[in-house]
């Protein structure tokens, strides 16, 4: 697959958008970006768990949103487009207690009216934990 970004963007530029709002609140950041994946990691904290004091399905489906959708804006021409969640849905795989969860977004489509994003996450050990995948749709500005 051939570079799919509308414009060359480095890590800075992404976390922009991951510091304000909801994801900023969780911590979480880009960490990584190649030709077509964007990678993003959030901290296992107390603000990110619930009752059982493992990671709350919700924070994950946070990261998983706020990840897809940022992708999908860097595919776009910002000037013309945005791209807005239409659906997401997670499986948790396993439990996470502590330590950084690690999310890598790659793209299953990319049309002119909806992107499909997979979104894997993975806790400390390399382990799958969630796996999640978001459609975004693509409306002019």
């Amino acid at each position: 697959m051939s570079k799919i970004w509308f414009q060359p963007y480095n890590i800075e530029e992404i976390n922009v958008f991951f510091n304000k709002y909801l994801s900023g609140l969780l911590e979480i950041s880009a960490t990584e970006i190649d030709d077509n994946s964007i990678t993003a990691t959030m901290p296992v904290t107390d603000n990110v768990k619930q009752p059982h004091g493992i990671l709350h399905g919700g924070a994950s489906v946070v990261l998983a949103e706020s990840l897809g959708s940022i992708a999908s804006n860097l595919v776009v021409d910002p000037d013309k487009y945005r791209g807005v969640g239409l659906e997401v849905n997670a499986n948790h795989i396993r439990p996470v207690s502590s330590g950084i969860i690690t999310a890598k977004c790659s793209p299953i489509h990319i049309g002119r009216s909806t992107h499909i994003w997979e979104i894997k996450m993975y806790d400390r050990f390399d382990k799958l934990n969630c796996i999640s995948r978001l459609t975004v749709a693509i409306v002019p500005k």
